[in-house]
């Protein structure tokens, strides 16, 4: 996948590095350009319908971020275990003929708090982006893919390619659309939305 990016980037694409929290040490290269890739902390999308999309990863959305440094890193720590125990119980579950589960995204969906504060975080999001004069925004670092409306703001979380396994992507005509993949690829499945977006 890093190949067909650095590829695509060689033929002129634009390609940028938005990091996160997970990569924090790339942040120092800010404003840089490593051969064809941007290191830049934000960017703004405008699709082929005309929509402004701000660009962010959202981890300065996120109070345990920057507030409480050591939890958030007992979080981080946390997380990482869940996606190593995740690995090995779907081993056993691709053994005995299941589909892929997964484990922190079924933790996080029962836990209430974990809920309100997913919530409180998209709202944020999407005031932001609002405020600044966007029609959307699209983040990543609670790796929750959504695609909704919040209050006029289409609010796109990609989700992530690791435990999620989705990926956000725009048609030529401006129609954003949420893809899941599956290890089967039989139970590939895409949840498309309408590219109009009240303002």
């Amino acid at each position: 996948m890093v190949q067909k990016l650095l590829k695509r980037a060689r033929k002129g694409c634009r390609v940028v590095f938005i990091p996160g929290n997970h990569d924090e040490f790339a942040r120092q290269f800010m404003g840089h350009r490593f051969g064809d890739i941007e290191v830049i902390e934000e960017a703004v999308h405008v699709t082929a319908d005309g929509r402004q999309l701000w660009v962010i990863h959202g981890d300065y959305f996120d109070a345990v971020v920057q507030c409480a440094r050591w939890l958030a890193i007992v979080g981080d720590n946390l997380y990482e275990f869940t996606l190593k125990l995740n690995r090995h119980l779907n081993s056993l579950r691709a053994r005995m003929g299941l589909p892929y589960w997964s484990l922190s995204k079924y933790l996080k969906q029962k836990v209430k708090s974990a809920f309100n504060y997913v919530t409180d975080f998209e709202v944020a999001v999407a005031n932001e982006a609002r405020r600044r004069g966007h029609q959307g925004v699209v983040c990543g670092h609670i790796h929750r893919a959504e695609m909704r409306s919040i209050d006029g703001v289409l609010y796109c979380n990609d989700g992530d390619w690791v435990e999620s396994r989705t990926a956000l992507v725009e048609h030529f005509d401006g129609t954003l659309e949420l893809l899941y993949w599956s290890p089967t690829h039989e139970t590939n499945h895409r949840r498309n939305v309408s590219n109009t977006v009240t303002a």
